[in-house]
């Protein structure tokens, strides 16, 4: 599903439009936890105004971090299957923003990858996230994005904030990370699968398909 969004012919940059870009040229400058990371910073995100599916993910695995091309690898692509839409779609910004709760890779930690650097949802979300007006879709990978945006309302872990799913919509969707790491959730919860998936991909394609103000 390849769907192209241009600016029409004419129309000037927005006072949001200026703000935006001056704010994501900062935050790829950033060095606040740069003691914090083995392979130093490389903040990877993708954001425009005309978005209207933000996805909220962790932080930036080690390939990520090599490439600067978010959600570049097997984990990113089981989450375009899931979300029902190519490449080309995903890394268009004036459609998909990608915003992780880390902007940078943060290193290693037991079998897996150490959690986001807090300073970073800190620091930059409470700016950044203003500026994405047109957001109509919130998809909240893991815990860390779930706790930031649902807050009080999360009823607890994963799979018990899973099982609420259709709670949180029409804002937010909550999904378990899709790395293979995980294929026993997978395994072990069949439904989400059957129940989430479909109306994921609804939600998605609805919300792509329709016209946005901010062309």
């Amino acid at each position: 599903m390849s769907r192209r969004r241009t600016r029409p012919q004419g129309l000037p940059p927005t006072t949001t439009d200026t703000a935006l870009e001056e704010l994501l040229v900062d935050i790829r400058a950033c060095r606040i936890c740069e003691a914090h990371l083995p392979l130093g910073p490389r903040p990877v995100l993708t954001a425009a105004r005309s978005a209207r599916l933000l996805i909220a993910g962790q932080a930036p695995g080690r390939k990520v971090h090599m490439s600067g091309v978010p959600w570049d690898d097997a984990s990113g692509a089981r989450l375009r299957d899931w979300l029902g839409i190519d490449r080309e779609t995903f890394y268009d910004p004036s459609q998909v923003a990608i915003v992780p709760m880390g902007f940078c890779y943060p290193g290693k930690a037991g079998s897996g990858d150490a959690p986001p650097r807090p300073e970073c949802r800190a620091t930059w979300h409470p700016r950044l996230l203003p500026l994405l007006p047109e957001i109509r879709l919130n998809i909240l990978i893991g815990q860390y994005a779930q706790a930031y945006f649902l807050g009080p309302s999360r009823p607890g872990n994963l799979t018990a904030t899973m099982r609420q799913w259709r709670d949180f919509l029409p804002r937010y969707l909550p999904l378990p990370h899709p790395s293979p790491r995980n294929v026993a959730w997978f395994k072990a919860n069949p439904w989400f699968e059957d129940e989430v998936l479909p109306e994921l991909r609804e939600q998605v394609r609805q919300l792509l398909d329709s016209p946005t103000s901010a062309a």
